[in-house]
């Protein structure tokens, strides 16, 4: 950020009117950078740390041919009983969803709980969280593949 302010000084050379010392006017240079960015981090997602934020379920899709993009199946969803929906009564359910929810990053379980769970729009979650709409599906996509995967460990698959 220091180099950068160099170079904006540098740029902007008429800018600097001799109103303030020098190091002043580099400094408020500086602090725009700065905020910046932190405004331009605050705004995009790090998927760097998560380990469901590689791409790990492409290996479950058929890379190429008629089928490309559909299950190895195999590898897709688990069955679930015959009715799953009596699971959503169960106080451990909830429980376990919570836990699954709980090992997302914050701002990933906040955006699947406010579209999904409490039935926000999309636009609306866009407006309130400072994000694009791009952003908002590819966090839902991960959200619900990390849960799907967590509940067939931790519930489905214990059910059996």
């Amino acid at each position: 950020m220091v180099q950068e302010t160099f170079l904006a000084a540098l740029k902007g050379g008429q800018s600097f009117a001799g109103r303030s010392a020098e190091k002043s006017w580099l400094v408020g240079i500086l602090k725009n950078k700065i905020c910046d960015h932190f405004r331009k981090a605050s705004r995009e997602t790090s998927f760097t740390d998560m380990e469901f934020y590689c791409d790990e379920e492409s290996d479950r899709f058929i890379p190429d041919g008629p089928f490309q993009g559909g299950w190895i199946h195999e590898l897709g969803p688990l069955e679930w009983s015959s009715d799953p929906g009596a699971s959503l009564d169960s106080h451990a359910f909830w429980k376990t969803f919570h836990d699954c929810s709980n090992k997302m990053p914050k701002n990933i379980a906040t955006v699947f709980t406010m579209r999904e769970v409490d039935g926000v729009e999309s636009k609306e979650i866009c407006k309130l969280l400072n994000i694009s709409e791009n952003n908002l599906w590819v966090m839902l996509h991960r959200a619900r593949m990390a849960l799907r995967r967590c509940l067939e460990t931790n519930w489905f698959g214990k059910q059996t």
